[in-house]
């Protein structure tokens, strides 16, 4: 008890002694303080550089092509309720395409496209508990479209990189073509023959990487756009008929990845 009596008797003139030796300014906020705070002017403002790159100078022309072709031939396949698939498919499609730069990374221009499709399906069995239902043989088809596309494109760069870019394109597409289709053989033999026309309106965003100043490669993918096509139909050249079908995606739309290459002038 004595020992913590001479603790607290030794430290309480030291603490006395610390807080005399502080100026009086620094412990509490003096009138003139407040005086000199609200005479302060306001502070100036200022703003913070935002760096941007040009991909696309004004003036500049750019022309690109962008091709893709797939194949399938099949055996004695089997997939899900379907057996003993044989025949074979393609589809083969090739887009040039040209622009102008009326401004800087503004860029608007026009696409032309042209696909075809085959189907040769010798024969596929619709098999439900080992049993085939139904069976459909010597089915063919062959069509092939073309399409006419107006675009405006705006590149953007994230930082300061002069090698990778984004863009959005706005387009607006019409198309038309025929296909024909028979199924049977002989004097068994049926078939019918369509044409169609279609328009299309959309927003596609993509990514541009730039090879040299002259070269880049692009992808796109649809996530934004609506569709409307008319068939008309004439079976065995006696039937006529005529089908619509409109829809609007607002979604990314896997099926319209394209890859192309883009040359800058």
């Amino acid at each position: 008890m004595n020992k913590i009596c001479l603790c607290a008797a030794f430290m309480i003139p030291a603490f006395s002694a610390l807080c005399q030796s502080i100026p009086a300014d620094t412990l509490h906020v003096t009138p003139q303080m407040l005086e000199s705070i609200n005479g302060t002017s306001q502070l100036d403002r200022f703003d913070i550089p935002y760096q941007s790159v040009v991909f696309v100078p004004k003036g500049e022309w750019i022309a690109g092509v962008s091709v893709s072709y797939s194949q399938q031939d099949a055996n004695d396949y089997e997939f899900l309720f379907l057996d003993n698939i044989k025949g074979e498919t393609y589809d083969f499609k090739v887009s040039p395409m040209v622009g102008y730069a009326v401004t800087n990374d503004m860029v608007v221009g026009g696409k032309f496209a042209y696909s075809r499709s085959f189907a040769d399906l010798k024969n596929a069995e619709l098999v439900v508990d080992a049993d085939p239902v139904t069976s459909v043989q010597d089915l063919y088809s062959l069509g092939h479209n073309y399409y006419g596309t107006a675009y405006m494109r705006n590149y953007f760069s994230m930082g300061n990189s002069r090698r990778f870019g984004f863009f959005s394109e706005v387009q607006l597409q019409l198309g038309g073509g025929q296909k024909k289709v028979t199924s049977g053989t002989g004097t068994d033999l049926t078939g019918t023959y369509e044409t169609n026309f279609s328009i299309n309106a959309g927003v596609v965003p993509g990514i541009v990487i730039f090879l040299n100043n002259y070269s880049a490669l692009e992808t796109t993918v649809g996530i934004l756009g609506y569709n409307y096509t008319h068939t008309k139909a004439q079976r065995n050249r006696v039937y006529d008929s005529e089908r619509s079908r409109s829809y609007a995606n607002f979604k990314i739309n896997l099926f319209s990845v394209t890859f192309g290459v883009s040359f800058y002038i």
